[in-house]
């Protein structure tokens, strides 16, 4: 309307209807191009209003969430295998470690076995007449073994009667080579069982366990011996005797208890039945055979007749 106001001053004649009709439908066709390309412009459908722009955010959104509850499936079912493979692990070293033996060193005496070494998985199930009968042959083996204790004793009667002292130490001597015995068998048994060492540690574990019986035999062979002297009134001989077979014989019965467990595994046989009763009898007798031998060298070096 501005424009047609300016041309109306600026003419000398007032425009034509035809002029102002043709104006007006300019006017109306301008607005109109205007408004259509507003409406179908690429910015209108970037509008954060658009319904459209929401549809997509929408999209974009669930695209996410569902990428998120892919990766948070996965690593659970990830996780979920771990754990049954964990599960299955330990329950495989479980009953590996339930079936194997289980060995209780024997305590006190020289002569007490070891405990219940069946397995224990069959041994609750096992009557007194069925472990009985599984361990009586043995047992009857090593009784027979002992009795060469008394044909020991026997060839050394005439020293005994010369000196009476050393019968009061032979308990003594077979107690202590018992339990020196017991303690290695113990440890060799429950290593074993463990899977710490195997049959190719053999000899590295028995070196250590007589290298340790050694020293054990030194330092009590080095109290016993002056205690019995001084305290007990013991002869200086015997006391002697006394100290110098207790390292002898401490190392004899830690040997053989690290070394039978080993030789009961290479032969195929139950340590734990085996090994204890097998070194108290060899132990007896071997100790009790050095005893009276380092004796006869110890009377004969104080120059006493026997």
């Amino acid at each position: 309307m501005l424009l047609w106001t300016q041309t109306s001053r600026h003419c000398k004649k007032p425009p034509s209807a035809l002029s102002f009709l043709i104006y007006i439908t300019l006017l109306f066709t301008t607005a109109f191009s205007n408004s259509v390309l507003a409406i179908h412009s690429p910015a209108a459908f970037v509008s954060k209003k658009s319904p459209v722009n929401i549809m997509a955010a929408k999209t974009n959104n669930n695209t996410n969430d569902s990428s998120a509850l892919r990766e948070l499936k996965d690593t659970i079912k990830t996780q979920a295998a771990e754990i049954d493979r964990l599960k299955n692990e330990l329950t495989k070293n479980g009953i590996v470690a339930v079936k194997k033996k289980a060995v209780v060193p024997s305590g006190g005496h020289a002569h007490g076995g070891a405990a219940d070494n069946e397995d224990i998985l069959d041994y609750k199930e096992k009557s007194s007449f069925a472990i009985a009968y599984e361990r009586v042959p043995w047992l009857a083996v090593f009784l027979f073994s002992l009795s060469f204790t008394a044909l020991i004793m026997n060839g050394f009667e005439h020293t005994l009667s010369k000196q009476i002292e050393l019968a009061y130490f032979v308990p003594l001597m077979a107690g202590h080579g018992g339990n020196t015995g017991g303690q290695a068998v113990g440890t060799v048994l429950s290593a074993l069982s463990a899977g710490i060492i195997t049959r190719q540690d053999a000899w590295k574990v028995i070196g250590k366990e007589a290298t340790s019986g050694l020293i054990m035999g030194v330092i009590l062979g080095a109290m016993v011996g002056p205690i019995s002297h001084y305290v007990m009134g013991i002869s200086k001989h015997v006391a002697t005797v006394v100290s110098v077979t207790f390292p002898l014989l401490s190392t004899i019965a830690s040997f053989l208890g690290s070394s039978l467990p080993f030789v009961c595994v290479i032969l195929g046989l139950d340590p734990a039945v085996i090994a204890a009763p097998a070194m108290t009898s060899f132990v007896d007798v071997t100790g009790l055979l050095c005893y009276f031998l380092i004796a006869n060298q110890v009377f004969k070096a104080f120059g006493l007749e026997l």
